[in-house]
């Protein structure tokens, strides 16, 4: 089974978690980021844990899924994508998929 990370802008949240679920439903393992909920607010070593964290998943990963809606990629994505890039991790864009 193909393992995939998310990654994107979180002003996409609601978009990446129902492209999740779609590619989840079809059988694919989807590893998604962990995003604050409600009022909870991150300390700066939260924050940091969180991030960790996430690039541990793209490490486990066979791809990485780059949901890039409008064409957007902000600095943290890239961040994302140089790191996958640097694992040999095949980049899928969102935008590619849906041509």
């Amino acid at each position: 089974m193909k393992i995939i990370t998310v990654c994107g802008s979180l002003k996409y949240q609601n978009e990446m978690m129902e492209i999740t679920e779609k590619m989840a439903k079809s059988g694919i393992c989807m590893l998604t980021p962990v995003y604050p909920t409600g009022k909870c607010t991150c300390s700066d070593e939260e924050k940091k844990l969180l991030g960790e964290a996430h690039f541990e998943r793209i490490k486990l990963s066979d791809s990485i899924l780059v949901v890039n809606i409008d064409n957007y990629i902000g600095e943290s994505t890239n961040k994302e994508i140089e790191y996958a890039k640097s694992l040999g991790k095949e980049i899928i864009y969102y935008t590619d998929l849906i041509k």
